[in-house]
């Protein structure tokens, strides 16, 4: 498994963004790792290619656990608006049902209270546009 993390990383510099895309969704259950963090916010915040931003979003969104949505508030917080604007679409590619959207609000309300004021001002903002996918 580790060997998977490891060429996963690799390919997160990767100069092809297709290689970034398979980066992204393969990191995104290494989101509590620290070294796995580092990658997935640096491909939330591509600049190469809006595909990586915004499958990596849809990937961690899948995954659905703290650290996941952690990084998306993250990456939120660093973006301007065209990256913004491609993070909010990958979290809405990711919501099969309601019930997906209902799962984020409640880590967006856990995260509205983390540490970092960077990822408490990306989780609202994650919020709201899960709030407008309920309406």
């Amino acid at each position: 498994m580790m060997s998977g993390l490891g060429a996963a990383l690799a390919a997160a510099s990767s100069p092809s963004w297709s290689q970034r895309v398979r980066a992204g969704r393969d990191l995104a259950s290494f989101a509590d790792l620290p070294e796995a963090a580092e990658a997935l916010v640096g491909l939330l915040l591509d600049v190469g290619d809006t595909a990586v931003t915004r499958q990596t979003a849809e990937a961690l969104v899948r995954v659905g656990t703290v650290a996941a949505v952690r990084l998306i508030a993250l990456a939120v917080a660093e973006a301007d608006d065209q990256q913004a604007d491609w993070l909010q679409t990958g979290v809405h590619d990711a919501f099969v049902g309601p019930d997906g959207a209902l799962e984020v609000a409640a880590i967006c309300g856990q995260l509205a209270r983390d540490r970092e004021e960077a990822v408490r001002r990306g989780a609202t903002e994650v919020s709201a546009w899960v709030d407008g996918t309920r309406c």
